[in-house]
């Protein structure tokens, strides 16, 4: 026998099967969910111990106290989440705003004033959201489809636009309630009551905007004739494992 010629007793090359069209590459990393993005549980508490340390520390020992307190706790947990090696710019955007909110406190030398920055904030966000919405270019889904890779292709999606507007009007509802509940506490003075619902109307109320606008986003995009537990785990497993290209909305 040649050298040329095939051995027949030697097992062919085995040639490793093409994955179907659409299957996450092998070495693809899970994309982290906005939960992960969030922090999860660290992440609660973190933007929470702040303000509870703050409260406490100035019932205490006074304003002064307090103020010191909330930008110790605030450089403990920036120095934790670069040890957590969490991203960097959450830990500096953390400590600003804290530092932010006790110099408006010592400015105004007032336990209230602590509270203004988030106030105020809270209608220059619904403001920028709602105008999003006016002007057809609805923010939650620039954010959500830039999150997930897909460029501006969901722009010749008119439902999915207006899904995406609907979903951008909640953030709206959730910033102006924010708004209204905290500033009327910040006029009446009640600053233990002030605290207790900017925790209250926190994570707490993200998390509910949150599910609303997934709710509103993806109806349509699951297959028919699933509970809603198969529904929640169907947009699990897509928000884990990335941009489907596959699913168009309806």
């Amino acid at each position: 026998m040649s050298s040329s010629e095939p051995d027949p007793y030697r097992p062919a090359a085995q040639v490793p099967a093409e994955p179907p069209p659409g299957a996450p590459e092998p070495d693809a990393k899970p994309l982290p969910t906005l939960w992960d993005q969030m922090g999860g549980v660290m992440g609660m508490v973190d933007s929470g111990l702040p303000v509870v340390v703050f409260i406490v520390a100035n019932m205490i020992g006074g304003l002064g106290w307090g103020i010191g307190a909330a930008v110790a706790a605030a450089l403990v947990i920036a120095g934790l989440r670069i040890a957590r090696k969490r991203p960097v710019t959450q830990a500096i955007g953390g400590l600003f705003g804290v530092g932010i909110a006790a110099y408006i406190a010592y400015r105004t030398d007032s336990a209230k004033g602590y509270f203004l920055l988030g106030i105020w904030s809270y209608l220059l966000y619904g403001g920028a959201l709602l105008l999003s919405i006016i002007v057809r270019w609805p923010l939650i889904g620039a954010i959500w489809e830039a999150i997930n890779g897909r460029g501006m292709a969901w722009r010749k999606d008119r439902a999915l636009v207006r899904r995406y507007d609907w979903a951008t009007f909640v953030w709206v509802l959730v910033f102006g309630l924010r708004y209204l509940v905290q500033n009327y506490l910040y006029d009446t003075d009640q600053v233990g009551w002030l605290a207790a619902f900017r925790l209250i109307m926190g994570y707490p109320l993200f998390i509910v905007a949150i599910a609303a606008s997934v709710l509103i986003v993806a109806r349509g995009t699951w297959p028919e004739g699933l509970t809603w537990r198969e529904r929640i785990a169907h947009l699990r497993r897509s928000g884990r494992t990335g941009p489907r290209d596959d699913v168009t909305p309806s």
